[in-house]
């Protein structure tokens, strides 16, 4: 296959377009074209065609990845999957999330500390993180190190409580909206009870959809 010409992407730095005598363009990186030694008017075998459509993959999936991860942060299992969704194959994704690892670009343990850390801070309780650990992607085994990172004094209860009620007793509607918004933001009824009994406020009914534990 002939190359027709080469050109720099005018849209993506670094980014080299080559585009063929049967009109298809390949998008490949500056290493690729000095690790093959292309030029305009080179003939191009199968063999080598396709070895330089797989660097060119590979190349362009990293990139993609770099390019996510310097967005945000994320799991490993998150990056494999967006890389999917922009068209990447299976072991190119996996391929570039190794890559990602090897140099400390992803770090699944400290990405699941820093999420507990902003899932405590956002006043989730711990089965709620739960849930956001297993939304992101960190593999269990990870999920108690990083579960640590809550408080456990029920100090969040606490101050979410009395920022509602500034000091003032509430009537036994607003108690039981308020405990179940604290069950959905993932805190168990006992700590919930335990909570209400520290403001001298005994919490016996349980509320609508509640389980006790």
């Amino acid at each position: 296959m002939r190359i027709e010409r080469i050109e720099a992407s005018k849209h993506k730095k670094g980014r080299v377009l080559v585009f063929l005598e049967d009109g298809a363009c390949l998008k490949i990186t500056e290493q690729e074209l000095l690790d093959f030694g292309l030029r305009s008017g080179d003939d191009l075998n199968g063999e080598t065609l396709e070895r330089l459509k797989a660097a060119a993959g590979a190349s362009n999936t990293r990139a993609a990845a770099a390019e996510l991860i310097g967005r945000r942060a994320m799991s490993r299992r998150d990056l494999e999957r967006k890389l999917r969704e922009k068209g990447a194959g299976e072991a190119e994704a996996r391929y570039a999330a190794e890559w990602m690892e090897a140099i400390g670009a992803i770090d699944d343990a400290a990405y699941a500390a820093a999420l507990v850390r902003h899932c405590a801070g956002l006043g989730y309780g711990p089965a709620r993180v739960r849930e956001k650990l297993y939304e992101k992607g960190v593999p269990r085994e990870l999920w108690e190190d990083a579960l640590e990172e809550l408080p456990e004094d029920g100090g969040q209860i606490d101050a979410f409580l009395q920022s509602r009620l500034r000091g003032r007793t509430p009537e036994e509607k607003e108690k039981r909206r308020l405990t179940n918004t604290l069950l959905r933001r993932g805190f168990s009824w006992g700590e919930v009870r335990a909570a209400w009994g520290r403001l001298g406020e005994a919490e016996d009914g349980m509320p609508d959809g509640a389980e006790g534990g």
